[in-house]
C-alpha cells in the first residue's frame, strides 16, 4: 500500500469528524459509510493484536465513536428479544466455535495447515463485529420514516455523484485508483469488456461499482414514487440516466436487478415487490441445501449462459465445478466449518490450492458452517420477513415505498451473494435500517410510547 493510500485511511477519522459535526448523527452515518466505500483505498494495513486497517473497519469505528458520544440523544424503543438479536448473537459467535472446534492441523502434501485456538477464535469475532456493527447502527440510528427514506435519498445522491466517474471510466478504463493512490486495485484484465470497460473507480472491483449504482438506481426510482427531487432535478429523468449508465457498464447480472427493480419499484405495489425481494431472501437461504440435493438446474443454467455468450457459459461453468469441490469439502464439518486460515479451501496431493471462491455462500458456509451462514444471511434477511408482515400495519404510501425499495435493494445483494461476495458495510447498514424500522412500526402497533422522530438528530 503506498504512502498516499495509508494517509488516506489515518485521515478518514477527520472527515468522518466534520460529518460529524456538520450532520445529524443518522444522516453523517450514512455519509460516513458511503464517503468510505466512494472512496477509500482498496488494501489492509495490519498490525500486531489489532483489526486489520481498511475501508470497513475505519468507517465503522468511526460511526461507533460517534454513536457513543451521541448515545444519551438516542432514544430506546421497546422492542422484544427476537430473531435479530439471536442471528447476532449467533454471527459472533460462530467464529470463536469454529475455531476451538479445527484445533488439528491439516496435512497436503508439503502444505500443512496448523490447527486453530482461542488467539485466532477471538480475532474471529473481532472481525466480525466489525462487520455486522453497521446493522446495529442501521437499525438504531434509521428506524423512523424519515430515516429510511433519507438513506435513500442520499445513496441516491452518492450514485449520481459516482456515476460520472464511472463514465470517465467507462471512456477510459479503470485508473481512478491508480491516479489518486498509485497502485491498481484488481486484476486490469477483469474490467476489460469487448471495446468497453466496466468501471470499478475506487471499489476494488466491476461487481461493487455496478451494484452501488444498481442500488442508487432503484432509491431513486423510489423517490420518485414519493415525488422527491433530487438536486433539484426530477427523480424520474435521474432514474433512467443511472439506468442508461447501468448498462453501459456491462455489467449482465446488475443489469437485470436493475431491469427488473425498478420496474417492480415505478409500477407494482409494495406488497408485491416485498413478496418478491421474500422469495429471493428465502431462495438465497436455500441455495446450500438445494445445491448439495443438486435441485438446481445448473446444467440448464449453463446452456443459457452459453446463448449470451462462449466466455460467459466458461465463467459460470468454472463456478459450478468449484462449488461442487468447495461444497464436497464442506459438507465434511457442516455445522461449524473449518474455520479460516485457508483450512475451507480445496487443495491437490501436492499441496496446491485449487480453489476458486466467488460466492459467499460458499465461503461462509466452509469457515463456519451451517450454525455460522445461518447466522449471517439470517442476520440480512430478518428485515424482508418482517418487512411482509410489517406492511398490514401501514397506511402510509410513502412509507411503504421507502421499505419496498430498501427490501428490493437487500434482496437483490441477496441473491447476488451467491455467485459473487458483493457485500460490504452499506448491505449491513441497510439490512439494519429495514429491520429497525419494521420493529419500530410493530412496536407502535403494541402501543409503544416511542416517538416518531426518536433517533433523528437535530441539525446543529
Amino acid at each position: 500500500m503506498t504512502t498516499t493510500a495509508t494517509l488516506a485511511l489515518f485521515l478518514w477519522p477527520v472527515v468522518a469528524a466534520l460529518l460529524y459535526a456538520r450532520f445529524p448523527l443518522a444522516r453523517a452515518t450514512v455519509w460516513n459509510f458511503l464517503g468510505a466505500q466512494m472512496f477509500l483505498p482498496v488494501g489492509t494495513i495490519k498490525f500486531a493484536m489489532i483489526p486489520g486497517i481498511d475501508k470497513t473497519s475505519v468507517p465503522t469505528f468511526c460511526a461507533l465513536i460517534a454513536f457513543l458520544i451521541g448515545a444519551r440523544q438516542v432514544r430506546k424503543i421497546k422492542s422484544r428479544f427476537s430473531w435479530a438479536e439471536i442471528f447476532l448473537l449467533m454471527y459472533l459467535a460462530s467464529p470463536l466455535v469454529s475455531s476451538l472446534l479445527n484445533g488439528d492441523a491439516i496435512t497436503y502434501g508439503e502444505r500443512v495447515l496448523p490447527g486453530l485456538g482461542w488467539y485466532d477464535g477471538l480475532s474471529a469475532v473481532e472481525a466480525a463485529f466489525i462487520v455486522c456493527l453497521p446493522f446495529y447502527l442501521g437499525r438504531k440510528l434509521l428506524c423512523t420514516a424519515e430515516g429510511g427514506q433519507m438513506a435513500l435519498t442520499e445513496l441516491a445522491i452518492a450514485g449520481t455523484l459516482y456515476s460520472f466517474f464511472m463514465l470517465i471510466e467507462i471512456r477510459l478504463s479503470p485508473q481512478f485508483h491508480y491516479w489518486v493512490y498509485g497502485y491498481q486495485s484488481s486484476q486490469f484484465a477483469q474490467s476489460v469488456r469487448g471495446d468497453s470497460y466496466r468501471p470499478m473507480v475506487f471499489m476494488g472491483n466491476g461487481l461493487l461499482a455496478t451494484f452501488f449504482l444498481m442500488s442508487a438506481c432503484i432509491a431513486m426510482a423510489a423517490l420518485r414514487q414519493v415525488d422527491a427531487r433530487i438536486f433539484r432535478l426530477p427523480a424520474p429523468g435521474l432514474t433512467g440516466y443511472l439506468f442508461v449508465v447501468l448498462v453501459w457498464c456491462r455489467s449482465l447480472g446488475t443489469t437485470i436487478y436493475g431491469a427488473l427493480g425498478v420496474p417492480l419499484v415505478l409500477w407494482a405495489s409494495p406488497k408485491a415487490c416485498v413478496r418478491i425481494a421474500l422469495v429471493l431472501a428465502l431462495l438465497t437461504i436455500g441455495y446450500p441445501l438445494l445445491r448439495s440435493s443438486d435441485l438446481i438446474p445448473t446444467a440448464a443454467i449453463m446452456q443459457t449462459a452459453e446463448m449470451v455468450s462462449t466466455d460467459r457459459a466458461g465463467s459460470v461453468r468454472v463456478r459450478f465445478e468449484n462449488e461442487d469441490r468447495l461444497l464436497a469439502h464442506a459438507v465434511q464439518r457442516p455445522w461449524f466449518g473449518w474455520g479460516r486460515f485457508g483450512r475451507s479451501r480445496v487443495y491437490d496431493p501436492y499441496g496446491n490450492d485449487i480453489s476458486v471462491t466467488d460466492g459467499r455462500w460458499i465461503i461462509t458456509l466452509g469457515q463456519f458452517g451451517l450454525f455460522g451462514f445461518a447466522a449471517e444471511f439470517g442476520l440480512l434477511a430478518i428485515g424482508i420477513w418482517r418487512a411482509h408482515r410489517a406492511l398490514k400495519l401501514l397506511k402510509s404510501r410513502r412509507e411503504a415505498v421507502v421499505i419496498a425499495a430498501l427490501a428490493l435493494i437487500l434482496a437483490f445483494n441477496l441473491i447476488d451473494l451467491l455467485p459473487n461476495s458483493t457485500i460490504t458495510p452499506l448491505t449491513f447498514l441497510f439490512a439494519g435500517a429495514l429491520t429497525g424500522r419494521v420493529d419500530f412500526i410493530r412496536a407502535l402497533a403494541r402501543g409503544s410510547r416511542a416517538p416518531a422522530r426518536a433517533t433523528v438528530m437535530p441539525r446543529n
